[in-house]
């Protein structure tokens, strides 16, 4: 079944409802939704030549127009290519010629950058153009039909050697991913309405289906992204908010109301996830907003769907093991098994850590164009999570170490060995090992050991140096914080640098 089929659903059954609103205003229904989507897949498959299972780029920040191309994008039966709108030309570049998009849906403000990175101008359509507008207005075309086991999307995540690989995700991915969210995040009602205050290339334009489904809202904010004070104004117009969010945005949120003495009653249900929520953030979180929280961890693999720890859990505080649950991820999805296992693949006993493992129907296909990859990682048939964890007696997980060594910024994911590879570019730089150190505002901030080649290093326009050779190469928020220059790295006596030891030295 066509995922697109939950939005057709929706303008048919639910079609006076309102469906999309820019701020606290309301733009589209359903039904005009619907016609929009048909319309716009119409244009793609007429005048910009699209067929089924060909790939069709959003690079865009969040805006009204993002939820219509991507379901027009599905409606034609072609895969949606959603790409991170902070990304360097050169990492664009490679996601575009990676995955072999002929069609690229932009915003204005991203249009030259899409021009750098090589995307043909034929085949740009700029959102919310008088273009784009007409073309919503046009003959709609009549849904494709496809398999379950199509591939739907093609979601770039960065990978240890610094190369982005596309997710492949399914059909049948995205409507477990969606069942999974009624089952054990939230169950959404029609007046409720999901805002988009993370990026919709990512998680929160993930959640779009089930809001979609269910005939709730869609609120884009003026702003297009996060600002806890616009969030706590749209809460009070719109009402009944829900959002996804990364821990950083969280803490924000939960400040700001804390000095304006709000009290968050707009807010339905906020989900937290892309990295750790510490245990003395949480509790000031719950008792500033109320029972509003909910976990989930996932990744691009198996999005948003391994395991959610239930707004009932996080509330329970006279459950004896609360503290320790809180500090979990919680239980695994209805749609999925979770168990953690050595290297050898074998499950670890109850308690001790190994590397956590997820089988159902919400793990991806596979890796775009990279059979390799592919059997690393779904080897057995378990998607091989990287991540390093343990199982209690009841089922809740707590990750204890990410194996990767990702460092999460933000809610964005940092992988330390492409910056690295940049860094060790710099005709000084003898070696260098990237690490996370843990920010107030972003969770992590990424800090970069080096060793210089020659004399130490003792002028400090290098560390500029360094700066400019990461903006040449990378997305700005993956720079370095700071550079600390040392006489050498800590190693074991395999000769690999033990980051553990340079993360004790911060």
């Amino acid at each position: 079944m066509n995922i697109a089929h939950l939005l057709q659903r929706s303008a048919l059954v639910h079609g006076e409802r309102p469906a999309v609103l820019a701020g606290s205003r309301l733009l589209h229904d359903y039904r005009q939704l619907g016609a929009r989507a048909a319309a716009l897949a119409g244009h793609l498959r007429g005048r910009c030549g699209v067929r089924p299972g060909d790939r069709v780029a959003i690079f865009a920040a969040n805006c009204p127009e993002y939820l219509e191309a991507l379901h027009a994008i599905h409606w034609a039966g072609a895969v949606s290519v959603p790409v991170n709108y902070k990304l360097h030309a050169r990492e664009l570049a490679h996601v575009l010629g990676d995955s072999g998009a002929r069609v690229v849906c932009v915003s204005a403000e991203l249009r030259d950058a899409a021009f750098s990175a090589g995307a043909d101008p034929a085949g740009l359509q700029l959102l919310g153009s008088p273009a784009w507008s007409q073309a919503a207005l046009g003959a709609p075309l009549a849904m494709e039909e496809r398999a379950p086991d199509e591939v739907a999307s093609l979601f770039y995540t960065s990978g240890t050697t610094g190369r982005p690989k596309g997710v492949m995700q399914t059909h049948r991915n995205l409507l477990a991913m969606t069942m999974a969210y009624f089952t054990d995040v939230d169950d959404v009602q029609p007046d409720d309405a999901m805002v988009y205050a993370a990026p919709m290339s990512h998680g929160a334009g993930l959640y779009n289906y089930a809001h979609m489904l269910r005939g709730a809202r869609h609120v884009v904010p003026q702003s297009g992204g996060f600002d806890a004070a616009e969030l706590v104004q749209l809460a009070a117009d719109v009402g009944r908010l829900s959002l996804f969010a990364a821990p950083t945005m969280v803490q924000r949120l939960v400040e700001h109301v804390r000095a304006t003495g709000g009290d968050g009653s707009g807010f339905k249900t906020i989900v937290y996830g892309g990295g750790p929520m510490y245990v003395d953030d949480l509790r000031r979180a719950i008792a500033t907003m109320g029972q509003k929280f909910v976990q989930i961890y996932g990744q691009g693999e198996s999005p948003m769907t391994i395991t959610a720890l239930a707004r009932e859990q996080l509330m329970d505080q006279q459950h004896p093991r609360w503290e320790q649950r809180i500090a979990s991820v919680g239980v695994a999805h209805a749609c999925v098994e979770v168990r953690v296992a050595d290297a050898e693949d074998r499950t670890m006993p109850t308690g001790e850590l190994g590397e956590v493992l997820v089988r159902g129907d919400t793990v991806m296909a596979g890796y775009w164009n990279n059979p390799e990859a592919t059997a690393q990682t779904l080897r057995g048939g378990w998607l091989h999570t990287g991540d390093v964890g343990s199982l209690d007696e009841h089922g809740f997980l707590t990750l204890r170490d990410r194996s990767k060594d990702v460092i999460i910024s933000g809610g964005s994911n940092i992988y330390p060995r492409e910056v690295e590879e940049v860094l060790l570019l710099h005709p000084r730089v003898r070696e260098v090992a990237v690490v996370g150190q843990r920010d107030a505002d972003w969770g992590e901030v990424v800090i970069a050991f080096v060793v210089a080649d020659g004399e130490p290093v003792a002028d400090a326009g290098l560390d500029a140096e360094l700066d400019a050779l990461c903006l040449d190469h990378i997305a700005r928020f993956k720079r370095p914080k700071a550079y600390r220059w040392v006489p050498e790295l800590p190693k074991n006596s395999y000769g690999k640098v033990l980051k553990t030891e340079l993360r004790s030295w911060l």
